[in-house]
């Protein structure tokens, strides 16, 4: 049985994590078979969005130990820097449904992803420290960023479970629905993404993560790209569609 599975439809790559009787907790191999789904779908004009979710209740129990102590990553090219990678630096959407456990990378990912839906009883945790090891993903960058120092420092440090509760508090989570209708919820989503203007959508992602710059360099960035979308076909196709209050095809 493949470990990640992958699905595409209507502008939508699916990309399920599928170990459930581990709790989708990830190997080597299922992190290069992860790497090469995002790495084919930023050269592939069908694919509008991505979301993950993981198959058995569970979204992913973060790496295999036994799997990495085996297989420890020995330099960048190896799947899990890969994967690491291809999300930090994907161009489209990426959406996630959380339901279960979400451990380690299975929360890292998300301050990667754009849109991120957890369930009721999604519980999700950055035990690193406990495992004498360090954040990775850039999480010790991104979350203190997102979330103050003190709050990152106490989910880094204590690397205890927090509830769904928190991340939407936190801002790590958009929303919150029952376990069973996450990725029912989480797929609307990605459909109302997908059938959006793709370059405009690419480029905003990529102005809202630009954040290195000062605001008269934000807003020149911005002007940049405003000009030149408007002088685009799907612009065009946007602004016909609502004269003539039909919906716009991209």
């Amino acid at each position: 049985m493949t470990e990640i599975l992958t699905a595409q439809a209507d502008g939508i790559l699916t990309i399920t994590f599928n170990r459930p009787e581990k709790k989708n907790a990830l190997t080597s191999a299922m992190y290069a078979m992860l790497a090469d789904a995002l790495e084919a779908a930023e050269s592939d004009a069908a694919v509008r969005v991505i979301l993950f979710v993981g198959n058995g209740g569970a979204f992913t129990a973060g790496n295999d130990l036994q799997d990495f102590l085996n297989n420890p990553p020995q330099g960048d090219n190896t799947p899990v820097f890969r994967f690491l990678r291809a999300i930090s630096t994907a161009s489209k959407p990426l959406v996630a449904a959380v339901t279960g456990a979400a451990v380690g990378v299975g929360t890292t990912m998300l301050l990667h992803c754009d849109l991120v839906y957890v369930g009721a009883g999604a519980k999700l945790s950055l035990p690193f420290v406990n495992l004498a090891l360090v954040p990775e993903a850039a999480s010790s960058l991104l979350l203190p960023a997102m979330i103050g120092h003190h709050r990152a420092a106490e989910l880094l440090l204590l690397g205890e479970p927090f509830d769904a509760d928190t991340a939407k508090a936190y801002g790590i989570a958009n929303a919150i629905f029952p376990d069973a209708r996450v990725v029912p919820e989480a797929m609307l989503i990605a459909q109302k993404l997908a059938a959006k203007p793709p370059t405009a959508m690419k480029l905003t992602k990529q102005l809202l993560k630009h954040t290195k710059g000062d605001v008269a360099g934000q807003m020149a960035l911005e002007g940049e790209h405003f000009r030149s979308q408007l002088k685009s076909a799907e612009a065009r196709e946007a602004m016909t569609a609502f004269f003539e209050k039909r919906p716009p095809k991209f």
